[in-house]
């Protein structure tokens, strides 16, 4: 154990929820201070975990009853957990018997990792292969160009003229002066 605060987090999905049981078996953990939230794990603005993260300060230990009740997947999950060890916080569930502060508990953590990680590269991989077949079939990615080759052409005729600023060449094409810079 380090020497900061215990703090913990409590989540039930409803309000008709209680979270009760999970509040005495953190008690018994030992807690400095109890942030309890009435949200869906599916939610991504959680007020009471944002608070406990910005109140966590190095040397504390965010402790919860079991790992769904922290994260919203398990890449969610690795990512706070990474984020809390990166700032010196320690992660504790108590159901899983996982506490980051000792070695062991960071190597289960870590194997708990693996997957979600090697998921994330198969998808990168997908992706990348699948941009790539597509650029090999003439496809482009991106949004269309809003600079048509006769919008180019008239662009590039009124800014020979020198009379036309950027912006009223831009006006008059009915676009941004963005791409007007880009094609001339």
């Amino acid at each position: 154990m380090v020497d900061g605060h215990l703090l913990v987090y409590a989540r039930v999905s409803t309000a008709g929820q209680d979270t009760s049981g999970q509040i005495d078996a953190l008690n018994a953990a030992g807690c400095a201070r109890i942030f309890v939230e009435h949200a869906s794990g599916a939610k991504t603005e959680r007020v009471e975990l944002a608070k406990l993260l910005d109140q966590a300060l190095p040397g504390d230990v965010v402790c919860v009853v079991r790992l769904d009740r922290l994260g919203r997947s398990l890449p969610h999950l690795i990512e706070t957990v990474t984020s809390l060890d990166t700032r010196g916080i320690g992660f504790r569930s108590i159901s899983e018997n996982i506490d980051t502060t000792t070695a062991g508990g960071r190597l289960i953590f870590h194997v708990f990792g693996a997957p979600a990680e090697f998921e994330r590269e198969l998808i990168r991989e997908r992706t990348n292969a699948g941009l790539t077949a597509a650029r090999a079939r003439g496809r482009v990615g991106g949004r269309p160009s809003v600079m048509t080759p006769e919008k180019v052409k008239a662009a590039q005729t009124m800014h020979n003229t020198r009379d036309s600023t950027i912006a009223a060449i831009a006006s008059v094409l009915g676009v941004s002066r963005a791409p007007i810079y880009r094609h001339l």
